[in-house]
């Protein structure tokens, strides 16, 4: 029997599967401890083996890990000190950002302090043109009085972006080998390395992001990888990455900032998995947490990718508030719509749910660890919509009186009953979920109206329905093993590499000797990033895509080409695929205007992962455990309460009813009702 495992380390849970050769899946779920994630990781592998019944060295198959860590790190700017070496000239690229205003009529307008000061900004004369030319290269001397001033501020982590670097990265990397022999105790990478991409700022402000992570991220996936060695396990860990791919650990390690997304990028590949599996082509993934809710769209079984994304926004919802990173990323909308999500009564005397959460720790108030702000999940206690006595299977009680307390204080500041607050949470929460949803649909011209919605995490199964309604959705769908459904994507992701780079030229002017050079080299690049993973040369397939744009204009469509362009030089074939793109997004192609491709992109891919899922054993279909009072519609409604265990294939339920698991409870609201299909899906319609 072969076993692999995988780890996903959330904003308030650390979600652990163990997967057997025969499908069978073992899970555990616990609080993530976020002064040692470690101690949370192994808890609940040990959990999850002991389980199982088996021992760390029969996990003799894949390792996959997703984590929070270099998320935290950004947000919580415990990173140690961090330089930056740029074009004598520009010390001040990442104050002035790009001198975009995401909110121009905002006198208080805020943005995240860099994570790099001007003190600790150097400058040096160098400079490469847009055209890769060399117009002047470092000076040795300078290289040498740069470092001794890196020495001197204390600096333990150093990022270089030169002007144009992109194009030529000689500059670059002459004065990182330099500095590296000089600096042996300092972490340094290089713009063209982690993100060769015009528009200086952006690549600036990623290549900070990356070498402010790289002394957290690399001790932390080194020990990651020694402890697990140490425990038994036979491989190496391999790590999720926010595109949506695995790589190992070392390559991981070295670009951090790839790590940002992981978890939320793997249940969206989950939802592609069983998209696959259901025969379904379009439905959107709704993941509800501990700490945030995230909506992905998916097409032809494809989740959506985005080249750029924001850390650390001063506003969650305002895009250009944050620090921008362009590495390649599942394309998703997170918005802080948790269980831990905080409710407070606003300057108007109005409800408001988040964006704030209680985490981990202290937690809901109904965590007993010393909250006393009413939550999400203290709200879903109070409506009966979950059970103090059951919540993880009984391994975690809730505290209803300190629940009860904090829904009455926050009642009282509005005037209204504790069962009323808490049901206004719960619409107020669902509303804004379902709303972002709309938003991130309509903003990439996907009609979101009728799509399934595929809930999962946490607390997704338990909204889930009332977000479908107001998105029009004709059905929800909670797969199996729901609550730890991120952590399972990891298991069904192949290993996959994106990379990307520059090269601003018009389709009709394209050099294809330097269009094969440039892809040439990322897939290389891919290639040897994927056979350090383990994924032999056969496997590796390759796609190509780019970044385009009518001439003038300041944003791109990126487009994934149906064939490798490099066989076929047909620029006619990548305009159509642009035009059919673009008219996707805007309704109208302006046919006049010459095309331009800005930025190559490369995919490397190794073969995705086998797996069956566990034939479900054939039962009687299963009778309500017991009935309880539910407020979450009326008052005191009595709803019957099953096991899902227990639910045999085929069964139907008519709502109002609760289904239960372990990890998780799904909410059937009344007009609603489930079926259990084949894969052991609970599949909700209305009327």
């Amino acid at each position: 029997m072969t076993y692999s495992l995988a780890v996903d380390i959330g904003g308030t849970f650390t979600d652990i599967v163990l997967r057997d050769s025969k499908g069978g899946l073992s899970v555990d779920k616990t609080l993530t401890t976020h002064h040692d994630l470690l101690e949370g990781f192994f808890r609940g592998v040990d959990s999850v083996l002991a389980k199982a019944g088996v021992e760390a060295g029969a996990v003799d198959g894949v390792v996959v890990h997703a984590t929070t860590v270099v998320t935290n790190a950004l947000i919580e700017r415990k990173g140690l000190p961090t330089a930056l070496v740029v074009t004598e000239g520009f010390r001040d690229v990442l104050s002035i950002r790009n001198e975009h205003r995401y909110d121009m009529y905002d006198p208080q307008i805020e943005f995240p302090e860099p994570l790099v000061t001007r003190e600790l900004t150097f400058g040096i004369k160098e400079r490469v043109l847009a055209d890769g030319t060399i117009a002047l290269a470092p000076d040795p001397a300078d290289i040498t009085r740069l470092a001794a001033e890196i020495r001197a501020s204390g600096a333990r982590a150093l990022a270089i972006c030169f002007l144009n670097s992109f194009a030529n990265p000689a500059n670059e990397a002459q004065v990182a080998a330099a500095l590296a022999r000089e600096l042996n105790d300092v972490f340094i990478c290089t713009s063209s390395e982690v993100a060769p991409q015009i528009r200086e700022y952006q690549r600036a402000s990623t290549a900070t992001v990356n070498a402010y992570a790289m002394p957290i991220s690399q001790p932390y996936l080194k020990s990651l990888s020694e402890r697990l060695r140490v425990e038994g396990f036979a491989n190496t860990p391999l790590i999720m990455l926010s595109s949506g791919g695995v790589v190992g650990a070392e390559t991981a390690g070295k670009n951090p900032v790839r790590m940002i997304e992981s978890g939320p990028a793997a249940g969206a590949l989950a939802a592609c998995h069983y998209a696959e599996l259901l025969g379904i082509d379009r439905l959107m993934s709704f993941d509800m947490g501990g700490t945030t809710a995230k909506a992905c769209l998916i097409e032809n079984r494809t989740p959506l990718v985005t080249g750029l994304f924001e850390v650390d926004r001063r506003y969650r919802f305002k895009e250009g508030s944050g620090l921008p990173v362009t590495v390649p990323s599942i394309d998703l909308i997170e918005i802080g719509a948790g269980g831990g999500s905080i409710a407070h009564v606003d300057d108007l005397g109005l409800l408001k749910v988040g964006p704030e959460s209680a985490g981990s720790n202290p937690g809901p108030a109904c965590y007993g660890k010393g909250g006393t702000s009413a939550t999400v999940t203290d709200a879903d206690l109070v409506l009966g919509l979950i059970d103090a006595e059951n919540f993880l299977g009984g391994d975690m009680s809730l505290d209803k009186p300190a629940c009860d307390s904090a829904m009455a204080r926050l009642g009282e500041a509005l005037d209204i009953s504790a069962v009323q607050a808490a049901r206004g949470i719960y619409r107020i929460v669902t509303e804004a979920m379902a709303s972002a949803a709309r938003t991130h649909a309509t903003d990439r011209g996907v009609d979101y109206r009728g799509l399934p919605l595929f809930a999962f995490g946490g607390a997704g199964p338990l909204h889930a329905c009332g977000v479908a309604d107001l998105l029009q959705s004709t059905s929800v769908i909670v797969p199996p093993q729901s609550s730890v459904l991120s952590a399972f994507g990891t298991l069904v992701t192949p290993i996959r590499l994106d990379l990307v780079r520059s090269d601003l030229t018009q389709i009709g002017r394209l050099d294809w000797t330097r269009v094969d050079r440039v892809l040439g080299d990322l897939e290389a690049e891919g290639r040897a990033a994927l056979g350090e993973s383990g994924c032999a040369p056969g496997d590796v397939t390759v796609l190509v895509g780019a970044d385009m744009r009518y001439v003038g204009q300041q944003h791109e469509v990126t487009v994934i080409f149906e064939t490798d362009p490099r066989q076929s030089r047909d620029v006619g074939v990548l305009s159509a695929q642009f035009e059919a793109a673009y008219r996707t997004l805007y309704g109208v192609n302006p046919s006049h205007v010459p095309i331009e491709i800005v930025t190559w992109r490369v995919v490397a891919r190794g073969p995705s992962p086998h797996f069956d899922g566990q034939a479900r054993p054939q039962i009687a279909p299963g009778k309500p455990k017991r009935h309880r009072p539910v407020h979450a519609w009326q008052d005191g409604q009595s709803v019957p309460v099953y096991d899902r265990a227990a639910l045999a294939t085929g069964q139907t339920i008519a709502g109002p009813a609760i289904i239960e698991e372990r990890e998780t409870t799904t909410a059937l609201p009344p007009g609603w009702s489930a079926t259990i299909d084949a894969l052991g899906c609970i599949v909700a319609t209305k009327g």
